[in-house]
């Protein structure tokens, strides 16, 4: 029907230009940001899921973090329980050393001098040992082994891993100061209290043997639970990042633009926005068709 009020050849254009452009223009926003959900509207769905992978990444990142600065102070705490058990061997022989009749009494003297510099640094590296600033092996009220720590090692309330060292500690610290007459070994940083006499005869040297062997020993044992724990903490930053990993492929394949099949829908849409646009031109003539009816 030729209408000079309504040319539908002209809507019907019109509207395919529309379309075309709206699907143009998402394309090009899609190529532009490199996202192919750029706002609910794009998937609805998609979008939910993928905040939550991305909320459960961010987590898990975080949780990455935690593992690695855990085991840094872990770290920290066993390098200075090795210079303790290094130390305890050095008094260790001296003790041995004085309990032999060969030794005189200013042999033991000075073995007695250098047995009390020794404690003297036990207490340093045991009072003193610091992770961000707060103590890790001494009696003091802040000590961070000396009550049971949680570590956050996911993203959820729930992936807690508690390591409590606070008994084989306290042990420690008994049996450190064990090794003492006189001269007083302090895990709260009390240094060169009283004049030593645990090596000064030979029967005391002897019987510092077996106290030095028990605390070598207990210096072991938490030397091991804290490289057991490192170890687990070392598993976790391992699965935490295969569980990073693989979720982020997830919420890019998602989120994620395909620019391969995203440039031919440009493409495509941008021929068929040319050819809507020649057919609107040519649409627009039919109403001149009116005009040679009335001549």
């Amino acid at each position: 029907m030729l209408s000079l009020h309504t040319n539908s050849a002209t809507l019907s254009a019109q509207n395919s230009i529309s379309r075309t452009n709206s699907r143009l223009s998402n394309s090009m926003t899609r190529l532009g940001t490199g996202y192919r959900v750029n706002s609910a509207m794009d998937d609805a769905a998609g979008l939910q899921i993928a905040t939550r992978l991305r909320a459960q990444t961010s987590g898990m990142s975080m949780a990455m973090r935690n593992t690695q600065n855990s085991i840094s102070m872990i770290q920290t705490a066993d390098g200075a329980l090795d210079e303790t058990t290094a130390i305890l061997v050095r008094m260790k022989d001296l003790a041995t050393q004085a309990a032999d009749g060969s030794a005189t009494d200013p042999d033991r003297t000075a073995m007695q001098s250098e047995y009390d510099a020794l404690t003297d640094e036990l207490t340093n590296i045991v009072s003193n040992t610091s992770f961000g600033g707060t103590t890790l092996l001494s009696s003091k009220a802040d000590s961070k082994f000396l009550v049971a720590i949680n570590f956050q090692i996911g993203s959820a309330e729930t992936e807690v891993m508690t390591q409590d060292l606070s008994a084989q500690l306290a042990t420690m610290h008994t049996n450190l100061t064990a090794t003492n007459s006189g001269h007083v070994f302090s895990a709260d940083g009390t240094v060169g209290a009283g004049a030593g006499t645990a090596i000064a005869t030979a029967d005391s040297a002897n019987d510092m043997i077996t106290a030095l062997n028990t605390g070598i020993e207990s210096v072991s044992n938490v030397r091991s639970s804290l490289g057991a724990a490192a170890n687990r903490l070392d598993h976790v930053y391992q699965n935490l990042s295969n569980m990073v990993n693989n979720t982020k492929n997830a919420s890019g394949r998602i989120m994620d633009v395909d620019f391969a099949d995203e440039s031919a829908t440009m493409m495509s849409s941008q021929m068929l926005l040319q050819a809507g646009t020649a057919m609107l031109k040519q649409s627009n003539s039919q109403s001149s068709l009116v005009l040679s009816l009335l001549q």
